[in-house]
């Protein structure tokens, strides 16, 4: 876990929001981050599944699409705007492709499906993203809003995308593993 740590990229990593984050747009949220430079960050939300079925939005995607094959709510900025994540397969370097961390980065959605054809293993689609300006991140991660964890290659395409916050947080172990049972509303504990 890294915290207050604002010179090192955060690109590929994750943002897990602790309990305390109340925001109800990333309350127990999972975030990968696409892009963090000095001039702010970039991400989405990865446990955010709509009930918008991709081959309604996308024709052509569904194939490569990951269970659930749904639109996912990215995050509040820009809704209307769509990012997709893709895993590549070992080798693969497609065309339109740009890496995030190791076999996974975004897929250019104004491409042809048929130009990834053999080289996805899957993909996923988000509506919006999470984004934040110069410095604003880093003072989130410091007044604990945040932990920043490692990503797995299978992270951002669950089957169960619903029990992410928990699975990431328990596969860390000791006092952050307890975390993932931290009750939605304390006071009903």
């Amino acid at each position: 876990m890294i915290t207050g740590m604002p010179s090192e990229d955060l690109t590929g990593r994750l943002l897990v929001a602790s309990p305390s984050l109340k925001d109800p747009n990333f309350e127990r949220s999972v975030v990968l981050l696409i892009a963090h430079e000095p001039s702010g960050a970039l991400g989405v939300v990865l446990n955010r599944a709509t009930e918008v079925q991709v081959e309604d939005v996308l024709d052509g995607w569904q194939d490569f699409a990951a269970q659930p094959q749904v639109v996912f709510e990215g995050g509040p900025v820009q809704p209307e705007a769509a990012i997709c994540l893709a895993r590549v397969r070992p080798g693969a370097s497609p065309d339109g492709f740009s890496r995030v961390e190791g076999v996974v980065g975004t897929v250019d959605l104004s491409a042809s499906p048929d130009a990834f054809n053999g080289s996805l293993d899957r993909l996923r689609v988000f509506a919006g993203y999470a984004g934040w300006d110069a410095d604003q991140l880093e003072t989130e991660i410091e007044q604990g809003a945040w932990l920043v964890l490692d990503a797995l290659p299978g992270d951002a395409f669950m089957p169960q995308p619903e029990d992410l916050w928990s699975m990431v947080l328990r596969r860390q172990g000791g006092m952050l593993a307890a975390l993932a049972f931290y009750p939605a509303d304390p006071q009903l504990n």
